[in-house]
């Protein structure tokens, strides 16, 4: 074998590698995902999403009810409150969101708060909790619906929980109690600009 094909060889060798280590680079970056640290999102994505439907969610007072029409087609920021009882937590929570829905700027139009109270509260109790936002909507899930978003914490939903509903309805990202307004604001703009709903 002359120089020239040692060279020839060399040259479709280089070239074969050339074309599959990109490929071996992408199937193990898929099966181990864990090797990008980079990082888009502040909160945990819900996987898989928890679908609602319109009848999974009753308006907790007068107000939210004659104010239903708003929910679809929005981007709703729920403060969930899985008790009978909104500790400082949970009105911690509260008025964080309503100065994250402040801080949307041009896309406040695009998203609405709603507080997702699971028990039976007395209107006059709950009414405490916001007297000073008269803004937010209210809603009490159904049983179902209940269900659902506690599975997705095998410890028990804690106060001052808050979930991000898309505008089709799936409950798709969660935060921790006291969690920082401005990275669950990077969050929701990133989501708003790739969105083409809500």
């Amino acid at each position: 074998m002359n120089n020239q094909q040692k060279r020839n060889r060399l040259l479709i060798l280089a070239i074969f590698g050339m074309s599959i280590i990109p490929f071996l680079i992408a199937w193990g970056l898929k099966e181990n995902p864990g090797l990008l640290e980079g990082r888009t999102n502040h909160g945990e994505l819900i996987t898989p999403v928890i679908t609602t439907e319109r009848i999974d969610l009753t308006g907790f007072d007068q107000f939210t009810a004659q104010n239903m029409d708003q929910l679809p087609g929005h981007w709703l920021i729920v403060n969930v409150i899985p008790h009978d009882d909104c500790n400082e937590v949970c009105r911690e929570a509260l008025y964080k969101t309503k100065q994250l829905q402040l801080m949307m700027s041009k896309d406040l139009t695009r998203t609405r708060r709603v507080a997702m109270v699971f028990k039976e509260v007395a209107p006059e109790t709950a009414a405490l909790w916001w007297k000073e936002d008269s803004r937010l909507l209210r809603v009490k899930p159904n049983e179902a619906l209940i269900k659902k978003i506690a599975a997705i914490r095998q410890d028990g939903i804690p106060d001052g929980m808050l979930l991000l509903m898309d505008p089709l309805g799936n409950l798709m990202m969660e935060y921790e109690p006291g969690f920082d307004p401005y990275k669950v604001k990077s969050d929701l703009m990133h989501l708003l600009k790739i969105s083409q709903i809500g």
